[in-house]
C-alpha cells in the first residue's frame, strides 16, 4: 500500500464526502420520500454505493491506490448517468421498455423528475474522478 500526502488525502476524503452524500440523498429520495427509481438509476446507484464505503477504507488508510479500483466503478456510473440523460432528452432513440420506463417514471415524480436526479448524479461522479486523477498525479510510482 502507498501512503497518499496531505494534497492526496485530502482529494480521496473529498471525493468519499461527494460519495456519502449522493448516498445519502439517493437513499432519502428513495426511502424517506417514497419515489422509486427506474432501473437506470438503480445501476447508477449499483456503482455510487460501492465508492462510498471503498472510498471511506481508502481515506482511513490514506491508500493512495484508491483511484485504480475507484476510477472505474466512478466512470461507469457515469457512462449509465450520461446514457441515462442521452435517452430522456431524445438525443439517442429509445430503444427499450426501460427508456420508456424512465420517462414515464420522470414525468409522474414532477417537478424533481428521475431523470433530473440522474442528471444530479452524473455531476458527483465526474467530481470524484477529477479527484481521484489528482491522487494519481499527487502520488509517487
Amino acid at each position: 500500500m502507498v501512503k497518499t500526502n496531505d494534497g492526496a488525502w485530502l482529494a480521496i476524503f473529498s471525493a468519499w464526502i461527494i460519495a456519502m452524500g449522493s448516498t445519502l440523498g439517493a437513499l432519502f429520495i428513495g426511502e424517506v420520500m417514497g419515489q422509486a427509481p427506474c432501473d437506470l438509476c438503480w445501476h447508477q446507484r449499483a456503482f455510487m454505493f460501492p465508492l462510498a464505503v471503498l472510498l471511506a477504507v481508502a481515506a482511513f488508510r490514506s491508500d493512495a491506490r484508491a483511484w485504480i479500483y475507484a476510477v472505474p466503478l466512478a466512470a461507469a456510473g457515469w457512462s449509465i448517468a450520461a446514457f441515462h440523460n442521452l435517452l430522456y432528452f431524445n438525443i439517442i432513440p429509445r430503444p427499450s421498455s426501460l427508456a420508456a420506463r424512465a420517462i414515464l417514471l420522470g414525468r409522474w415524480y414532477a417537478p424533481l423528475r428521475n431523470p433530473a436526479h440522474s442528471a444530479a448524479v452524473a455531476w458527483p461522479f465526474t467530481v470524484i474522478i477529477v479527484l481521484l486523477l489528482i491522487v494519481r498525479r499527487r502520488t509517487p510510482t
